[in-house]
């Protein structure tokens, strides 16, 4: 016998599915309810394997509860019933073992019921322990376009939602996100109640994703938030904050390592509006490596790497007029007063192009001096 517990918050449609269950056999019926929040209040002190559960609920909507019940076993097999067509069926799919269309027919339930039985004895079929697999690496890629590798081969996603989902959550990873806010952030201009649908089928896609490549269980989901809790894994991102954290312990090879990383600005193609703030923490850290080296070769007295890294500096912060003054000088040192001309020359169309405004009067003398 499958044991089950029902939620609909329709007395009506509740003791209508209890009949029809009653009337197929093969469940036991635990409990039912008539919200969802009493549900997630005794869901501790509850022995189930199935829920047949309503989807539009006063409250707690039935998507959210099937969250919290997967979160808190993901064994629990879902079955979600609706009166409505219209809605995302995929959705469903995604979430659950089954999904039926009320008023629900003996036949179809028939079939629902099959489905978790079969479920059930493949699982019971499987090792009771099962040996602990270590996942396999994987290379996570933030800086000028987000890629994923796994054993050096590039995934790909379900859709292009499921890799800005995941980008999401690496941005914020190992911390609780609202689920208005991913909605907001990644579906700002579409209806609340359809993004919110969208949310739960891309979730269910990544949670797949990161099944089939060793990362089972990685979201997490706790009073209406998500969080990714991965640590078996490598990211270039994370790597240059880790260089940033311990910065006066780095070795200037340390430091040129970490700045070649930097290939792009964080998520830079991707175009994700809610990863701008990231972006700006991300290159200034970065601007704090490039700056060691610097400082590191001018106390080395070695002009040409200096430039190098002058030249870099100002690739990712091109308005920066102490930058400019300094790889001037240093073209000068060198005797190379044509690419100091060059060099501010450039520097003050793009102030003009780019701000209306000119360099200031320290620079300019500088230039003035040289020509």
């Amino acid at each position: 016998m499958i044991r089950a517990i029902l939620v609909d918050d329709e007395n009506i449609s509740l003791e209508l599915m209890e009949r029809r269950l009653l009337e197929v056999g093969g469940v036991e019926i635990i409990k039912t309810f008539s919200d969802a929040e009493s549900v997630k209040n005794e869901l501790k002190e509850l022995n189930f394997q199935a829920v047949f559960l309503d989807i539009e609920m006063i409250g707690l909507s039935g998507l959210d509860l099937a969250e919290i019940i997967q979160e808190w076993d993901s064994n629990i097999h879902i079955v979600f019933v609706t009166a409505f067509k219209d809605y995302a069926v995929q959705a469903f799919e995604l979430h659950s073992i089954d999904y039926l269309l009320k008023p629900v027919s003996k036949k179809r339930l028939e079939k629902t019921i099959s489905r978790i039985q079969t479920a059930i004895e493949r699982k019971q079929k499987e090792p009771i322990l099962q040996k602990q697999i270590t996942p396999p690496l994987m290379n996570v890629l933030c800086f000028n376009d987000f890629t994923v590798y796994c054993q050096e081969e590039p995934v790909n996603w379900k859709t292009a939602k499921v890799k800005e989902l995941l980008a999401f959550f690496i941005t914020h990873l190992h911390t609780y996100v609202n689920r208005d806010i991913i909605i907001h952030s990644l579906w700002p201009e579409l209806d609340y109640n359809k993004a919110k649908i969208l949310l739960h089928t891309t979730i269910s896609h990544l949670r797949k994703a990161l099944d089939s490549k060793g990362y089972s269980q990685a979201l997490k989901f706790s009073n209406q938030s998500y969080m990714l809790d991965i640590d078996h894994f490598y990211c270039d991102a994370i790597e240059l904050e880790k260089s940033i954290h311990n910065l006066q312990n780095l070795t200037i090879n340390e430091i040129e390592s970490t700045i070649q990383l930097y290939t792009g600005m964080y998520l830079e193609r991707n175009g994700y509006e809610w990863a701008e703030k990231k972006k700006q923490e991300i290159n200034q850290a970065h601007l704090q490596l490039v700056q060691k080296a610097i400082d590191h070769y001018t106390l080395m007295k070695e002009p040409y790497k200096v430039i190098q890294y002058l030249q870099k500096f100002l690739a990712y912060s091109p308005y920066s007029e102490n930058a400019l003054k300094q790889l001037m000088l240093m073209y000068i040192e060198l005797g190379n007063r044509g690419e100091a001309v060059k060099v501010y020359q450039e520097f003050s169309t793009l102030l003009q192009q780019e701000l209306g405004i000119s360099p200031d009067s320290s620079t300019t003398s500088l230039y003035d001096s040289i020509c």
